[in-house]
Formats: structure tokens, sequence, C-alpha cells
């Protein structure tokens, strides 16, 4: 195995855009439980997102109209879940995971045409005297925009929940959907904006996947980024800032292992390619047994304000 030919600085550079996609939408999720609602939808909105954001983005030639087209199209799926579950009060589970095979099958109805299609990407910001730092430069400063945005994003979700009065009442929709309608807050209201956030989240994630990461359509090709999004959540005890980390991590171990097959690590193929998985499930059950808390105590409940 020649590690020498495992570049760190490009081995950085490519955690930080393997995390994108799944961090957009890990956040968006976030916000969604910490409302009190469970959405298993993830993993079909973002492939939702994925093909809708490429097809605008081949047919208009500007890719930042397909992560705005993305973002929509998780946001409009996103608003099927909230109407089955927040006014006809149908199982919260069942109707994600529902929302889920939709998602998948609905992309590979449109993406059929537009396999085999390259599509225009995202450009890298050249940031004056920045860019051109040694090492730093092309390892934390050179990336396209949605990069910075996740991050971004991640901060104002944390100043959000933490410092405005629209995050507490979120945060007491969350907490006690009861208590927060007896106060006078419209919990259905609150509930599908979070939702609709959440998908709008998931979109981008996914247009990310297929206009930067890799920018071609496959159908599949979000292969379980949603579920590792959710899982995410879970182990970030639903912080903004520990959301970061674990998609950074899962990006990291992603990234890692592939450097490793280029590498010739004597190692089975099958069992690199598990291992992102296989160590994000390993962190998670650390983290229960170490009795990791914070889930909104409403989380999954569905509420009706007669009751």
């Amino acid at each position: 195995m020649d590690l020498s030919s495992i570049n760190p600085i490009l081995l950085v550079a490519s955690i930080m855009v393997s995390a994108t996609p799944i961090l957009l939408a890990a956040i968006g999720e976030m916000v969604v439980e910490k409302a009190g609602v469970l959405n298993l939808g993830v993993e079909g909105m973002m492939i939702t997102g994925a093909v809708v954001g490429f097809a605008i983005a081949v047919n208009t030639g500007t890719p930042g109209l397909g992560f705005v087209a993305a973002a929509c199209a998780g946001a409009v799926l996103s608003l099927t879940f909230a109407f089955l579950t927040q006014y006809l009060l149908s199982n919260q589970v069942a109707t994600g995971l529902g929302l889920t095979l939709v998602g998948l099958g609905l992309s590979s109805l449109i993406g059929k045409p537009y396999e085999g299609i390259k599509s225009p990407t995202l450009p890298k910001l050249d940031i004056p005297i920045l860019s051109d730092i040694p090492v730093i430069g092309p390892m934390l400063l050179s990336h396209d925009i949605m990069v910075y945005f996740s991050l971004a994003l991640v901060a104002a979700v944390w100043a959000f929940l933490k410092y405005t009065r629209a995050g507490l009442i979120l945060r007491a929709v969350g907490e006690s959907a009861d208590s927060a309608h007896a106060l006078g807050y419209k919990v259905v209201n609150v509930r599908v904006m979070a939702i609709m956030f959440g998908g709008a989240c998931a979109g981008l994630g996914g247009a990310y996947l297929s206009l930067v990461r890799v920018p071609q359509w496959t159908e599949g090709m979000t292969a379980g980024a949603g579920w590792i999004a959710l899982a995410i959540v879970v182990f970030a005890s639903w912080r903004a800032g520990r959301v970061a980390v674990g998609a950074y991590l899962f990006g990291g171990i992603t990234v890692l292992q592939l450097n490793l097959q280029a590498a010739g690590a004597q190692v089975p193929v099958a069992l690199l390619s598990a291992s992102p998985y296989l160590i994000t499930i390993l962190v998670l059950v650390i983290i229960s047994a170490k009795g990791a808390h914070g889930a909104p105590a409403a989380l999954g409940r569905a509420f009706h304000a007669s009751n």
C-alpha cells in the first residue's frame, strides 16, 4: 500500500465537498425534528432535488437555477408529507417511508432522458489573496459557493434556534405542542414551515450531488445519503454544531476509504465501501450507550387542536 500517493491537501478539500450534501440535508431535518416532526422521507426529497436540479441546469445551462429548482422541488414534495401528517394526522413514520419510495420512483421516471449527460457545474470561488495562501488556500478557501453556504446555514440555524423568538416558538412546539397551542401559537403552521424548510434543504443536498460532486445523473445516486443525514441528527443530539461535525466525519470516512482503495490497501473493497456506514452505526451505538439525550419531547407525536 502506497500512502504517499494520498495528498493531504486534496484529501481535506475532498472531505468538504463530500460532507456538503449530507450537511445540507441533516441541518434541515434537525429543524424539522426540533418542531416535533419525524420525517423519514429525506432520501426521497434528496433524490428528487438531484434529478430536478440536474434537469433544470442542463436545460438552462445555469447550475444556480438548478439549485433553486431543487430546493423548490424538495419543499413541494415535503408539503405532501405535511398535509398528510399535520392535517390528516397520518402516521409520520409510515408517511415518511412512503415519501422516500415516491421520490425514488419519481426521480427514476424524470431522470431517464438525462442518463449519460454531463451537467454544468458551479465554479470554484477565486477569492483574491486568500485562495493563494499556501496549503490553506487550496484546502479550505477554493471551493464552490454551496460549501460555504452550508456552513453559513449551520451558523444561521444555530443562532435562529438559540436567540430568536421564532426559534424559541419552534422549540416550544417540539417540546410540548399542547402547551404551545394553549399559549396561542399556531402549532400546525409552525410545523408545516419547518417541514418545508427541511424539504428545501434536502433538495439542495441532492442537487449538490448531481451538479457538483458527481456532475451527472445516475439513478439512485443518493445511495442512502438521506438515511445517513437522519442518523447524524441523532448522533448530534439535535445540536447544529454537532450536525456539522457528524457530516464532516461521514464525509471524511467516505473520502478516506476511496483514497485507501486507490492506494492499494490490503482490505476487501466491499469492507472499505461499507466502512462509512459501519462507523456511523458504531458512533450511534456508543452515543446511545452513554445515554445521549436532547430529542424534542413531542417528536413524532401527532397534534390536533381539539386535543
